[in-house]
This record gives C-alpha cells, structure tokens and sequence, in this order.
C-alpha cells in the first residue's frame, strides 16, 4: 500500500520562493497562481495526488511555512 501525505502551506510565512517545489521528489507543488496572500505572494500548493509526505519540502522551506503530514495505516500481520 503506498504512503500518502499532505501538506498545509501558511499563507501568513509562504513568499514563494519555489524551493520546495524544486525540492519535491514527486513534483507535486506548484505556485497558486489564481490567488496572493495578504503579502502579495502566490503561494505553494499541491496541485495533483502523490504527496507521500516525505517532507522535503517543509525541511528546505527557509521560513518554515509547510507542515507535513503523513496518513498511517496499520497493517495487521496474517498468520500462516
């Protein structure tokens, strides 16, 4: 089963710089071109599924505007 995540964007710190765009194994962020924030920027989004919530991009953003997350499923192990 394959990890899925998300991840929130503040629209209060992003000033979209694009790096975790660039940063994004899953090319799954863009820039929210259809709005600004209160500072006039277009902020990051995901825009397609793939997130695996690896949180590259919360790691590379230097204004620490993304939060992560990560669904978890538990797998029950089946006796043979």
């Amino acid at each position: 089963m394959p990890v899925t995540g998300w991840v929130e964007v503040s629209d209060l710190y992003c000033k979209g710089c694009e790096l975790c765009i660039s940063a994004c194994p899953q090319e799954v962020l863009n820039l929210d071109m259809s709005r600004l924030t209160q500072k006039g920027y277009h902020p990051a989004r995901i825009y397609k599924d793939g997130c695996t919530g690896c949180a590259i991009c919360a790691v590379i953003c230097p204004d620490a505007a993304i939060t992560v997350y990560r669904e978890v499923t538990k797998v029950i192990p089946t006796r043979a």
